[in-house]
């Protein structure tokens, strides 16, 4: 009988998902910092058109050579079936998800500027803070505070979501990275000119590091933030995830880790994406 009501639900919730009236919008800023106009992709979760509602967000930040449609794209991150299926079961909050873009200038979006951080006359980080955020809260319906908002991204985008809510706890009140790029000198994964912007932009700056000659005062903000760590067991940078836990465990911060069967490509990273879905608001 438990198996018979647990199938009936699921059936419901699939019908809902299908019908959920959702919305994925591919947008642009024009941004005064970098001096270009950066795309970025909203997720809009169903009812938003209809009600005065306001929403918390989730940044969902992607990888090395990807753009702000890889974790929107069916062949990726299928991200918005995904969502409509997390919040129609009630695993996850209804949200606001907004995925920018990070691309490089160059063969498959890599080399030149590519990253979450501010390199030689590519201010990226500072666009973010600055433009991108305040840009979001101001067109669409967000809780604009800490508590309504939350940092998340794959690979680079991982290490990118740890930074951020390192050097802005003020900002986001949880933070989630999956198979994270946590350290420039682990470089199994790079090819070409990958690490061009996250040599210059990382190195100074490792979230291990930054750790090890943080102030008391910033221990104490870094525990305002909820921290997720998610690899997978034959990924070749696990060992980067495994040193920042331990790092943060010592320091006696409230981060979970989980490691799962699987590698550093899509198919865990989907799987991630309910957990982050379900993490980021209590």
């Amino acid at each position: 009988m438990r198996r018979i009501s647990i199938l009936v639900m699921l059936f419901f919730v699939a019908i809902f998902a299908v019908n959920a009236q959702s919305q994925v919008k591919h947008l642009t800023l024009k941004s005064e910092v970098l001096g270009v106009e950066k795309s970025y992709s909203v997720y809009l979760p169903d009812g938003y058109e209809k009600s005065t509602e306001r929403y918390p967000v989730l940044y969902l930040l992607h990888g090395a050579y990807g753009t702000n449609l890889s974790w929107v794209d069916e062949r990726f991150g299928n991200m918005r079936k995904i969502t409509d299926e997390e919040i129609a079961s009630g695993r996850a909050k209804k949200m606001i998800v907004v995925m920018p873009d990070a691309r490089g200038i160059g063969k498959r979006n890599a080399e030149k500027n590519m990253g979450y951080f501010n390199v030689e006359n590519w201010n990226y980080e500072e666009f973010f803070f600055k433009e991108f955020i305040p840009h979001i809260d101001q067109t669409l319906r967000t809780i604009a505070e800490k508590k309504g908002r939350s940092i998340a991204g794959l690979s680079m985008g991982g290490g990118g979501a740890v930074v951020y809510a390192q050097r802005h706890p003020e900002i986001f009140g949880a933070a989630y990275s999956t198979s994270g790029l946590l350290d420039h000198r682990y470089r199994p994964l790079m090819a070409g000119n990958f690490d061009s912007t996250w040599t210059l932009s990382v190195a100074r700056t490792s979230p291990v590091e930054f750790l090890r000659n943080a102030s008391e005062k910033e221990i104490e903000k870094l525990r305002t933030v909820r921290w997720m760590m998610d690899c997978g067991d034959d990924d070749s940078i696990i060992s980067t995830n495994i040193d920042f836990y331990i790092e943060m465990r010592r320091e006696k911060l409230p981060i979970e880790l989980r490691i799962r069967n699987g590698n550093h490509n899509w198919v865990f990273w989907r799987e991630s994406l309910p957990l982050i879905l379900a993490f980021s608001f209590e």
